[in-house]
């Protein structure tokens, strides 16, 4: 048997099924595309599923794909075992309604026999164990004898997702000998130990289970094939886990560099190697996918890996920040097949540096807490952290909540997750209901479903904005109808239609649908299955009936404001990309009539000096009038012309490339001006964060834009007549106002200081004896704080012995300061204290030191009732 790179298994197989008639794709991004049901890309299968469904035509009946992973679930275990992992890669070959399964058995032997050279006598399969037809192929047609086939039952070997498309599957095992079994007699195929090793799973999905349970079998059946890549390369490179594996290996080595440590010497030193290891591979692929950390979804996994791996770079003795490098191993042995790691290498890194550093900024007080909490928990022989600390530690110092079960974990404690969920509820309450506001069924709904799927629709709106074509099906009240009249709305499916379909941020076209007999006003249009046009629309008009031919018309006016925007958007991608660099990329947008918003990957808010630059930028090429071109070409071709593609979006094999001059080139789907100039002129109107790493611009361009300056010039105008100045020399006036301001400020704050001097004789003569010391409890007109302290430290010099406490109003809160000269300090005097208890009264809270103590409070109102408790505070404190 060879000894194979994992790179070179994948190669192989990809190539081995191309020679079967398979289209090679390229691996879907983790942030599954339109889909809700994931937070990551877990399978194989899952970026295919439209297909398989029959909401999207695949661009070939046979497909070969080597898809990146994530699976979470066993998180805890990750590292604990050198079986678990959260990243992996899986290899699949899928039909969709052309080969079965006497195609799809026979290529899986002859790959792993005569591709990878697996001995026969090393290889079992297993099978449903009703289904006759698999065994029949596999005995008689490949050649297994009997004993090498197992019969499982449905648990094993049968795969349904809820209702929809499932059936059987057959699976291949290999066996690494009798060393690894557990040494029961009867140990084979199904036993949980580590002697047979299950590597492809080959579903053959033949029946549709709908609601009652019932399986009715598929007019056109598919092949759903998932092999790991990681699994197979331990088989062929003779290791034991996947952390041995070439690749992978690599990365650990480098690790194990860094920290000065071997792996296999000390169990508790590989826990933490096998968590970096596999952490930074996930976390390396997550963020090259556009993942960024937060505190919820999938950002939150990657903060959680990203944290527990920093952690464990801790606990090997690592110094300072170390992951970010290691991304750049992780795009040495696994760029070539993932070039995305590489063209976005610095941004990870980038990315990941920052992380690393907000952590590591909080870490070391959390653990000083968490150890403190551990501390006296043993001390009184409880084994269960509280919810409120375990909350506290990740609200204040960015612990997930499984970083901190591992390190109780690791000393045979525990954490009481339910209370901790309570702290969490109104959180986890909002996200779940966003959740439940979008479709998260595994098989959703089309308003047209009941259509023949060679009901499509032809898009013609890049050409021409009018049409003719008939009305091909309706649907009224989500029931499909043959007429609908005035005042009923309706969704009404074209055979060619000029509207467009809301894609890629652009909203849908509005405008008219009309017939003979009726019309319908068109106020949106989306997508549906198979890409079909969907429009939105109430009959205004008489009425309108399937099959009738209709003139269709886009409102003109609102395209070209939607178009002035979108290529706006191109323009201020790649001016950004200019001003701040390379790693600015798209994270959203939408763009319609109003203006552009468009957000991207940045790290911290933009400079005046860089939002003009953009800005500056942008307006230059619509100057310069470059024409805006559009062409078809392929995704090779594309690349050369440095074309961007927009993340999660999914490109055919043929793109369509949209460019402005020699300046901006982008993959694109939308509507777009003929010449840069019909942008008229570009205004950001404002910048702002909308998520950890995430800025967003708004802009508005053509006649908003001048409308948003008109509005800007009345502003000023208006500000100027209430200065009783011209809007030419309004700034100078605004200065000369602020600077006589300050000077009557200055003025006013000598008044009150001469004026708290000439009152401390007053404050003087009404201090009374508490336990034989002098003290002034005393309550003050407005004053901010600085003044209320200055007073207080006038008093007590005066007083030179003896204790002061004064409450002022201030605006809609009130302010308290505390001080006790040194000696009454010796007594038991403590400020601090005293003036916690004073400001709790009012709303507030505080604290300080034994001299000298400051709080504020909420209740204005309560200002007398709180210092009326002072004199018995102290009382308690003196010692007479």
């Amino acid at each position: 048997m060879k000894k194979l790179g994992l790179n070179e298994i994948r190669e192989m197989y990809l190539k081995f099924f191309e020679e079967k008639g398979h289209l090679r794709m390229q691996s879907a991004p983790l942030v599954p595309i339109n889909d809700n049901s994931l937070l990551l890309i877990n399978s194989g299968m899952a970026p295919l599923k439209p297909y398989f469904t029959g909401d999207e035509v695949p661009p070939s009946k046979r497909v070969a794909t080597c898809q990146k992973c994530i699976r979470t679930p066993d998180i805890d275990n990750v590292g604990k075992t050198a079986r678990h992992g959260t990243f992996f890669e899986m290899l699949g070959n899928f039909s969709f309604g052309d080969y079965f399964k006497r195609e799809a058995i026979p290529w899986a032997w002859q790959f792993v026999t005569e591709v990878l050279e697996i001995p026969e006598d090393r290889l079992y399969a297993s099978i449903y164990e009703d289904d006759d037809e698999a065994f029949e192929i596999w005995h008689k047609e490949v050649g297994i004898s009997a004993d090498h086939i197992v019969r499982l039952g449905k648990e094993d070997n049968f795969w349904e997702h809820g209702v929809g498309p499932c059936g059987p599957c057959s699976e291949l095992y290999y066996d690494r000998g009798i060393e690894h079994g557990c040494g029961d007699p009867n140990c084979a195929v199904g036993c949980e130990c580590d002697r047979f090793i299950e590597f492809w799973n080959l579903v053959f999905t033949q029946f549709d289970k709908d609601e009652q349970g019932n399986y009715k079998p598929l007019a056109n059946p598919n092949i759903d094939t998932g092999m790991g890549l990681e699994r197979m390369a331990t088989i062929m490179q003779d290791v034991n886990t996947i952390f041995e594996v070439d690749t992978i290996k690599h990365v650990l080595d480098t690790i194990c560099g860094l920290a000065n440590v071997t792996y296999q010497k000390d169990e508790k030193i590989d826990v933490s190697i096998r968590v970096i290891t596999d952490h930074i591979r996930s976390v390396t692929f997550m963020v090259a996918d556009g993942v960024l950390p937060s505190n919820e979804g999938r950002g939150y996994v990657l903060r959680r890996l990203l944290r527990r791996a920093a952690r464990h770079g801790k606990l090997l003795g690592i110094d300072g920040l170390f992951l970010h490098p290691l991304a750049a191993e992780v795009a040495k042995v696994s760029g070539d097949a993932y070039p995305e790691l590489r063209e976005k290498l610095e941004y990870i890194t980038k990315v990941i540096r920052i992380e690393e550093e907000k952590f590591q900024e909080t870490i070391d007080q959390g653990l000083i807490l968490l150890e403190d909490e551990m501390k006296e928990l043993k001390a009184k022989g409880e084994k269960e952290l509280s919810g409120q600390a375990a909350f506290k530690l990740y609200d204040t110092f960015g612990f997930p909540l499984d970083l901190t079960k591992d390190i109780l974990g690791e000393s045979g404690l525990t954490v009481n997750e339910d209370s901790f969920n309570q702290e969490m509820k109104k959180q986890k309450e909002r996200a779940r209901s966003a959740r439940l506001d979008k479709d998260i069924s595994a098989w959703s709904d089309d308003p047209f479903e009941y259509l023949d799927q060679s009901v499509l629709t032809e898009f013609v709106g890049y050409n021409t904005l009018q049409n003719e074509s008939p009305i091909i099906a309706m649907v009224k009240e989500g029931q499909p109808c043959e007429e609908a009249t005035a005042g009923e709305e309706v969704l009404v499916l074209l055979k060619e239609t000029p509207f467009y379909a809301e894609s890629g941020g652009q909203i849908g076209d509005y405008g008219q649908i009309k017939t003979q007999t009726g019309v319908i006003q068109v106020i949106d249009c989306k997508k549906g299955s198979l890409a079909r046009h969907i429009h939105y629309g109430k009959v205004t008009e008489g009425t309108v009936k399937v099959q009738q031919m209709a003139t269709n018309s886009v409102d003109r006016s609102r395209r070209l404001s939607i178009a002035r925007n979108h290529t706006s958007t191109h323009l201020l991608q790649k001016a950004l990309r200019e001003v701040l660099g390379d790693h600015v990329a798209q994270a959203g947008s939408l763009v319609d009539e109003k203006r552009l918003r468009f957000d991207f990957n940045h790290f911290e808010k933009l400079t005046d000096e860089e939002l003009s630059a953009v800005e500056q930028k942008v307006n230059e090429v619509v100057f310069h009038s470059p024409q805006v071109t559009v062409f078809e070409t392929n995704m090779d071709k594309a690349k050369e012309l440095g074309a961007m593609a927009l993340f999660g979006e999914k490109y055919g094999e043929i793109v369509r490339v949209v460019k402005v001059g020699d300046y901006s080139t982008e993959l694109c789907g939308g509507t777009h001006l003929e010449n840069a100039s019909q942008v008229g002129i570009f205004k950001i109107i404002s910048e702002a964060g909308v998520a950890s790493g995430i800025r967003r611009i708004e802009a508005v361009t053509g006649n908003n834009a001048y409308l948003y300056t008109n509005t800007i010039e009345e502003k000023l105008k208006s500000v100027a007549a209430i200065l009783k100045a011209n809007p030419d020399n309004v700034e100078q006036k605004i200065e000369d106002t602020l600077a006589n301001v300050k000077a009557l400020e200055k003025e006013l704050e000598a008044l009150r200081k001469k004026m708290n001097s000439d009152s401390i004789g007053e404050f003087i003569d009404q201090a009374i004896e508490i336990n034989g010391v002098k003290t002034i409890i005393a309550s003050v007109d407005s004053m901010p704080m600085n003044d209320l302290r200055d007073l207080g430290d006038k008093l007590r010099d005066k007083l030179q012995s003896g204790i002061v406490l004064l409450g002022a109003k201030s605006e809609d809160k009130v302010n308290f300061v505390a001080m006790g000269s040194k000696d009454v300090v010796g007594k038991g005097f403590h400020a601090g204290k005293l003036i916690k208890e004073v400001a709790t009264i009012a709303g507030g809270g505080g604290g300080g030191r034994p001299d000298m103590a400051q709080a504020g409070g909420k209740k204005p109102e309560a200002l007398e009732k709180a210092l009326g408790v002072a004199k018995e505070v102290i009382e308690k404190q003196i010692i007479s």
